[in-house]
């Protein structure tokens, strides 16, 4: 530094640390830049005698100034007024920040730990970014302000950050502070609580610290502290060989040092909560008081959303609040759980005295089924239940689900749920529904594919045949394609799903060589019915048209498949189904139609009618068209996005998309003149009472998407005449 220059450092983009020599007037100090008035911005001086002072410059300061990208070709300062102020020029280089601390360090001398000190508690004011807090973490290392080491790191589940070290500095209580790293720097209050070190140097104490989660970074990303001490601001860092644990191993190192720790009651609070953190064990056992808890099942679906069913045995009402956690992620589930009564649970706490209700209640509804949806950025990390009692401590229920498929979960946990409970319709108007209709699809997915003789898609539209049931059914209706001369000729794939595949690929394989058809054999996985099969098998061919034939169908008469793509050749995109029946010639299914007599439209379909009634009836449009049968264009079905995953049965899955299509504006026509012959789908699992639940379900799952939707949509709203 020469007398009437100053050097200039770049803290920040906001910021320029100017040195300079001479006497000028500390604190606030009005300056101008390069001719400005004077007045027009301000900084902060410090100023300090030098060490080694000359007959030109007795004093030296240091200023910061707020200076932006436009600053950088500044040649003159003038600090204070225009008449009393001092004029400096700029030197033509920037200094770096180890520079500018060397520079400051050996001018000041004894007084550049008081110098820097005030500039940084300047620095620490406003938007501290990662440059800025590299430059203070420069300037603290100049003055020989590093104290201590941080030894251990500790992540938590709920995303706060433990801290470990040594310090001479540090002050027990809310301590200001700032991590150096890659993360984010933000100036915050971090709870400080100091023990003795036997093993620390002289005069030094360990420290344990707690930043919450809104400042909290990754233990990988931390390489230092800034922090407020005893006599200013210090920087402690990372130790090189410093140790980092993770949320499961925090807790029990934040209990070893919290007893002979000292500091501010509500820092000593925050840290036993964090002790009490979950650290992979079962701690709901251990509890003193008369609560329990277990789970009977725990499945998880796409998308993070979980069906939990279980008890608590709580009768004296210790428990407050119950949340189920992963990660960074929680939620109560009290809230919004519906209980049911279990006297199983109250049976078997019965003979255990120490856990028998005070009250003697005869309150039996311990038993719990809830729906929660967990989008934790962990998908690995622990799932846990989460107890608060009424005294402020937390237990623990670890938790282990099971990865299936959302209508796989919802089919389980209702088959477990006595039918008589009166408990069932709220169980599924509020955990069940709304959990299928929140999880997302899961697309099927090829696993294999061969060809049986010479497969050519292109010769005409391939007919996708769903084979998904029973193990003999497709033969029949092999045999008659084969009989039939038209569908002798055309492309079929077949498409089973990956089980069936194994145990029949090479049986039909030999059956399509046999009839001489031109067969493709699809391997699927993820498949639930007829549907899925159809998609997986539209993701198999290239083509523009194909043809849908659910395997349980049969064709009532020959010639079927000509008339069908004779007349999609006059309704180019759009998709046309034919009439199916039941073997007593009543009707199956004729067309959808929407009914708006009601006080919301609903969708209805013909069933049971004579099949006469419609026989004589020519192309019609109708609302929705039957994909277990028709002529479609291939990519109206993947731009569709494919079938809804939210559905438990076939029917209400089918009309779902069949709607859909039309909303895209994809004509839907019935064909009377060509007939398929058929019965209703087999019967859920757990008979009859199974699939009226089932059917309940679906209906109301569809009501919910579509009688919005329908209420405005203008589509064709008659019957078909």
């Amino acid at each position: 530094m020469r007398s009437g220059r100053v050097l200039g450092c770049r803290v920040d983009e906001t910021t320029l640390l100017i040195l300079g020599l001479g006497r000028v007037m500390a604190g606030e100090v009005v300056v101008g830049v390069d001719g400005d008035q004077a007045g027009t911005r301000r900084a902060f001086v410090s100023q300090w005698r030098l060490a080694a002072p000359s007959p030109r410059a007795k004093h030296g300061f240091a200023a910061l100034l707020p200076a932006g990208a436009t600053d950088r070709g500044m040649t003159t300062i003038r600090f204070g007024e225009d008449e009393t102020g001092a004029a400096y020029i700029f030197a033509p280089r920037l200094a770096s920040a180890e520079e500018a601390a060397a520079l400051v360090t050996e001018s000041a001398a004894s007084q550049s730990a008081a110098v820097i000190d005030r500039l940084v508690d300047v620095l620490m004011v406003g938007n501290v970014n990662r440059r800025r807090l590299l430059t203070i973490t420069k300037l603290l290392q100049a003055a020989d302000a590093s104290d201590g080491f941080v030894e251990l790191i500790g992540d938590s589940h709920d995303r706060t950050t433990f801290l470990q070290g040594w310090s001479r500095s540090m002050v027990p209580g809310p301590c200001r502070v700032s991590l150096v790293g890659n993360a984010t720097p933000v100036v915050e209050e971090c709870g400080i609580a100091v023990f003795p070190r036997p093993d620390a140097p002289d005069s030094a104490s360990g420290f344990v610290g707690l930043l919450a989660a809104n400042q909290a970074a990754r233990a990988l990303d931390i390489e230092g502290l800034v922090y407020r001490g005893r006599a200013g601001w210090r920087y402690a860092a990372v130790h090189p060989r410093r140790r980092i644990a993770g949320p499961l191993e925090t807790p029990e190192h934040i209990r070893s040092h919290l007893l002979r720790s000292h500091s501010a009651p509500d820092v000593l609070l925050s840290l036993r909560a964090a002790a009490n953190s979950f650290d992979g064990k079962e701690t709901v056992s251990s509890l003193p008081y008369p609560v329990r808890m277990g789970t009977d099942n725990t499945f998880e679906a796409d998308g993070g959303n979980l069906l939990v069913s279980g008890w608590l045995y709580d009768p004296d009402d210790h428990v407050v609040a119950v949340r189920l956690r992963r990660g960074d992620a929680a939620t109560r589930v009290d809230e919004r759980w519906t209980r049911l009564d279990r006297p199983d649970v109250t049976d078997s706490f019965n003979d255990q005295q120490h856990l028998v209700s005070s009250l003697r209640s005869e309150q039996h509804a311990h038993g719990f089924i809830s729906h929660a949806k967990l989008t934790s950025e962990d998908c690995g990390a622990p799932l846990y239940f989460e107890l608060t009692l009424r005294d402020s401590r937390r237990a623990f229920l670890p938790v282990h689900p099971t990865r299936v498929s959302a209508r796989l979960a919802a089919l389980r946990h209702i088959g477990s749920i006595d039918p008589e409970t009166c408990a069932l319709p709220a169980i599924i108007d509020t955990q069940i529904v709304p959990f299928l209709g929140e999880t997302g699809r899961s697309a099927p997915v090829i696993d294999a594919i061969l060809d049986a003789g010479s497969f050519d898609q292109e010769s005409s539209p391939p007919i996708i045949i769903g084979a998904g049931g029973t193990e003999g059914h497709i033969s029949p209706l092999l045999a008659l394609l084969a009989l039939d001369p038209e569908t002798r000729r055309a492309p079929i794939v077949i498409v089973m799903p990956a089980e069936r595949y194994r145990r029949q690929a090479a049986c039909l394989s030999e059956l399509a060589r046999f009839y001489r058809l031109s067969v493709r054999l699809v391997s699927a996985k993820g498949t639930a019915d007829y549907y899925d099969l159809l998609e997986a098998g539209a993701q198999a061919l290239s083509c523009e048209t194909i043809v849908p034939l659910s395997a349980s169908l049969i064709p009532h008469a020959t010639g079927w498949y000509g008339k069908l793509v004779a007349t999609t050749a006059t309704l180019k995109g759009s998709i046309i189904s034919p009439v199916q029946a039941y073997e007593d010639h009543s009707v199956r299914w004729a067309g959808s139609w929407i009914d708006d007599n009601y006080d919301q439209p609903v969708v209805g379909r013909y069933t049971g009618y004579p099949l006469k009634a419609v026989t004589e009836m020519t192309l019609t449009r109708i609302a929705a068209a039957s994909l277990e049968c028709c002529i479609m264009p291939r990519d109206a079905l993947l731009r569709a996005g494919g079938f809804s995953g939210s559905y438990l049965g076939a029917q209400e899955k089918g009309l779902d998309l069949g709607l859909r299509l039309s909303r895209s504006g994809i004509d839907s026509y019935l064909l009377p003149s060509v007939q398929m012959w058929g019965c209703d789908e087999p019967r859920e699992e757990g008979g009859p009472a199974m699939a009226t639940l089932v059917e309940g379900i679906d209906r109301k799952i569809f009501k919910s998407m579509w009688a919005p939707v329908l209420a405005v949509e203008k589509h064709p709203r008659k019957r078909p005449t």
